[in-house]
């Protein structure tokens, strides 16, 4: 169990430096090829949409995939789905 929660940081710690490395490339070609300078709001403001994003992806993944695993998209009730062929007469 140990193993695991270790090798997870280390994905996570991977994927940051990842993306890290990504953003700062991109903001040395951005202002490169003359892009406008942003300000600390501007950063902020950046950065906490980003991060917002990928947490709200990373929270509505999870969400599917705990209803795949427990079953709940079996459960639904599409008697009145206009698409379904059996309940034709």
């Amino acid at each position: 169990m140990r193993g695991r929660i270790v090798r997870l940081l280390l994905a996570l710690l991977l994927a940051g430096l990842i993306a890290a490395g990504a953003t700062a490339l991109l903001a040395l070609a951005w202002t490169a090829i003359g892009g406008a300078e942003l300000t600390m709001h501007g950063w902020i403001a950046l950065s906490l949409g980003v991060v917002g994003t990928v947490l709200l992806a990373w929270v509505l993944m999870a969400l599917a995939f705990k209803s795949d695993r427990e079953g709940w998209d079996d459960r639904v009730d599409n008697r009145l789905d206009p698409g379904r062929e059996d309940d034709q007469p």
